[in-house]
């Protein structure tokens, strides 16, 4: 059993990738203050939705159901793990009055922080105007908005062990395929087994390494964002750290520091957890790196960390080329024990 922990970091380049409540006609960015200091973000539902909408066309999405009116309205999924990739992986919480054969709930697959940036930033200020079709002497309609440049680091999980694995029994909530939907799921080649103390159904390995790995290529190919026709960027990760544990700890969450001012990767804290987690490591630890992110910075990481480059404890590459690698490992089979849980 592993979880696939660690780091993404998001390179932002006068950007407004995610935006807050308006004010006064003027779209502001998401930003949270750390004493006197601003620091912007990106939520992690925005980061979700991004994952989401970046999945192949050929994948099948959840179906949404949206259902009353005013402020009585609910909105969910379909609540079928085995039938989408992304009910599994995102999960759900389908909650229907009066009718249990549709109330259920899952748990996420893959867990992630809020994005914030590294160093403090603050947001700079634009406006435009809106002049176009108005008659000689009018005055322009006003309009403003916030965007910034920064380094956004958030963490992640992935629960290995969990990927195509639906709870069936509990109480209310808990169970993440009720009947009729498990006996389709049965049907369908779902097999009962007994996963962390409960009942459930698990789909077959082949599908389960499929999903992983889908995901894992997702992430490297990740796009979206709001203000994209004027702040148009790549949301590819520029670092991602990912370490398979046996537990689901993430130690990595402090690789990344602030030094006069700039974010700055620190290997020292890199070498001293791998150390601390050596024991609970199942495989090396996972460095992508895009070429010119943090400058020089990459460079003098891996010439700090040579030693455990060379006894591959540590694999640095690019971003792209580390997830690819790692997700046809995945559907070869070399990292099937990841899937299988002790506690089962």
């Amino acid at each position: 059993m592993s979880y696939l922990v660690g780091k993404v970091v998001l390179d932002i380049v006068a950007g407004a990738p995610n935006n807050g409540l308006g004010e006064d006609n003027v779209a502001r960015v998401k930003q949270l203050r750390v004493g006197r200091d601003v620091h912007p973000y990106v939520s992690a539902q925005a980061f979700r939705r991004w994952l989401r909408d970046s999945l192949p066309s050929s994948e099948p999405a959840s179906p949404v159901i949206r259902s009353g009116s005013g402020q009585k309205q609910q909105a969910y999924t379909k609540g079928r793990p085995d039938l989408y990739l992304d009910d599994d992986l995102f999960g759900y919480m389908v909650a229907v009055k009066n009718d249990k054969a549709k109330t259920c709930q899952r748990d996420t697959v893959l867990a992630t922080g809020t994005f914030v940036s590294v160093a403090p930033r603050a947001p700079e200020r634009d406006f435009g105007t809106m002049s176009r079709g108005f008659s000689a002497g009018e005055n322009p309609v006003l309009h403003g908005h916030e965007f910034y440049s920064a380094e956004l680091a958030g963490d992640v999980l992935l629960d290995l062990p969990r990927v195509g694995v639906f709870e069936i029994d509990g109480s209310g909530l808990e169970v993440a395929l009720p009947e009729p939907a498990a006996k389709e799921a049965r049907e369908r080649g779902a097999e009962p087994v007994t996963f962390r103390g409960g009942e459930a159904l698990r789909l077959p390995v082949e599908e389960r390494r499929r999903r992983a790995a889908l995901l894992l290529r997702t992430l490297a190919a990740v796009r979206g964002g709001a203000k994209q026709s004027m702040h148009y960027g790549d949301r590819t990760p520029a670092l991602v750290l990912l370490a398979p544990l046996k537990g689901g700890i993430n130690p990595f969450t402090r690789v990344l520091g602030v030094r006069n001012g700039r974010a700055r990767f620190d290997s020292a804290v890199l070498r001293a957890e791998m150390q601390a987690w050596a024991d609970e490591l199942d495989g090396p630890v996972m460095l992508g790196w895009a070429p010119g992110f943090l400058g020089d910075q990459r460079d003098q990481a891996c010439a700090e960390l040579a030693d455990l480059i060379a006894t591959d404890d540590l694999v640095v590459d690019h971003p792209r080329i580390l997830l690819g690698r790692l997700a046809e490992q995945i559907e070869r089979g070399e990292r099937d024990t990841w899937f299988e849980d002790p506690k089962a």
